[in-house]
């Protein structure tokens, strides 16, 4: 992520509200996720019960993460795998190519994972020499399309049928498929033709981690479509890489989490495939498999000890974007980084730093849904309003806006001055707005560029409301 990405947020949500195809898509895809979330909860007596108890593994596992980190790596290590550690995103991009290298690897074959997108690895690969192939159906689309995920749970839910039809017309041409396609069996039929020889072909193959494990050094990834476990199972080398907050004690525990995890991605009980991998895998073709885990701190540490600790409960559902009336309307693209909606708008400022994000703790309308749907009880408009806070304390802020909202605090402390000025400027704005003077209130340009500003009536709500209970008293 640079700064130059987040910087132009407000250029890109303009952008992606004038997109006709993009608008259509998410209209598309918003609905669908919304009611069958709201079909699976309903459906499930114990919801918020579920809720409390994932949010204690959550927190208890936090509270004593160095311990069950310690535990993992015995874990695996017990059943023949290894564990490397990375401080950040640049040494975990050296492990990875290393790990490649020491395979022999020409081809990975690569799961969906939002750390990897993280940290920068396709283009480390491809830098390297290897050929790196997404098999998730979504990051197989981006990847021709050459953008990043729009979406941590859908990458390609900002594209259209018209558009992926016509991005295999251009790329799969080569590979001898010139049969017009036109439903989504069609596409998903010829994406499974072509990634299947780059399953049987792949040296390495790397995948992400939902949850990994302490008790059993397992790691557990949850896919609808399969490429998780021939990803994993095919190649050689397995390579997981995870972030720390991906740890859980026990295999109960990833099964609580589980049973939240579906119902806030996809709406289902359960993903079509949940595996578990612990250790090398078993072969009989005369390779000798390798299973090795890469854990990635890159802030992770930081955010534990720090008053954004909350975040790292999350569990990657998507929930908060499904239901987020900015991220609805523009998509993930706008906000410039890996992690989109609202849970990107406080993990983008946390992984790079608030002065290189300053528009993302702005990207909501604080309407509280992101917070009611989190199935980890995250109190996203907290963080987010406590982001705005730091940017203010920081001079992030630009310096006209923190010297109105210095006086705009400052006169609500003084309520006798505020309440003999805002009578004044009341009558004042009713009358140019009534006589066509002032269509617009100052200073709010932008807010008011899509909607228009009624004319104040002329008195306060302090006013009316004194007034009323005044007359209420003498009836």
């Amino acid at each position: 992520m640079t700064a130059n990405t987040h910087h132009r947020f407000r250029d890109k949500a303009h952008a992606a509200l004038m997109d006709e195809p993009l608008q259509r898509a998410m209209d598309k895809a918003g609905d669908g996720f919304i009611a069958r979330r709201q079909t699976a909860i309903a459906a499930l007596d114990q919801y918020e019960a579920l809720r409390s108890r994932a949010k204690s593994i959550k927190e208890h596992t936090l509270d004593h993460l160095p311990e069950y980190l310690e535990r993992y790596e015995a874990q695996v290590i017990a059943s023949g795998g290894q564990v490397h550690w990375a401080r950040d995103a640049e040494e975990a991009r050296k492990l990875v190519i290393d790990l490649c290298r020491r395979a022999g690897a020409g081809s990975v074959a690569k799961g969906k994972s939002m750390i990897g997108e993280e940290i920068g690895l396709n283009h480390a690969l491809e830098a390297a020499g290897m050929e790196a192939v997404e098999t998730d159906l979504g990051e197989y689309i981006i990847q021709l399309a050459e953008e990043p995920p729009s979406h941590i749970i859908a990458p390609a839910l900002h594209k259209t049928r018209e558009q992926i039809i016509a991005m295999f017309r251009e790329h799969h041409r080569s590979h001898g498929y010139t049969e017009p396609l036109e439903t989504v069996a069609e596409i998903v039929d010829e994406a499974r033709a072509i990634l299947r020889d780059k399953f049987l072909k792949a040296d390495v193959g790397i995948t992400g981690a939902n949850f990994l494990i302490a008790e059993t050094g397992s790691s557990v990834i949850v896919t609808n479509e399969g490429n998780g476990d021939l990803t994993a199972l095919l190649p050689p080398t397995h390579i997981v890489l995870a972030s720390l907050d991906k740890l859980v004690p026990t295999p109960e525990d990833a099964t609580t989490l589980l049973r939240l995890l579906a119902r806030s991605a996809t709406g289902q009980e359960s993903t079509a495939y949940t595996s578990f991998f612990t250790g090398p895998k078993p072969r009989n073709d005369g390779h000798e498999s390798a299973y090795h885990v890469v854990l990635i701190d890159n802030s992770r540490s930081r955010i534990l000890h720090g008053k954004y600790r909350d975040m790292l409960r999350c569990i990657r559902c998507g929930a908060c974007l499904n239901h987020c009336p900015v991220y609805t309307n523009v998509g993930g693209h706008a906000y410039g980084g890996v992690y989109p909606g609202p849970m990107g708008s406080v993990l983008g400022p946390l992984l790079d730093g608030l002065a290189q994000a300053p528009e993302l703790p702005n990207a909501s309308s604080f309407c509280g849904r992101c917070a009611e749907v989190c199935p980890m009880s995250i109190p996203l408009p907290e963080l987010l309003r406590q982001l705005r806070n730091d940017q203010f304390e920081e001079r992030i802020t630009p310096l006209r806006q923190r010297c109105a909202t210095r006086l705009w605090s400052w006169l609500n402390t003084h309520p006798r001055l505020y309440r003999a000025l805002a009578g004044p400027a009341m009558a004042l704005l009713s009358r140019m707005g009534r006589n066509g003077i002032l269509p617009r209130l100052p200073g709010l340009g932008a807010w008011q560029r899509g909607r228009e500003f009624p004319a104040p009536e002329g008195g306060s709500f302090v006013r009316e409301w004194n007034r009323r209970r005044g007359r209420t008293r003498h009836e």
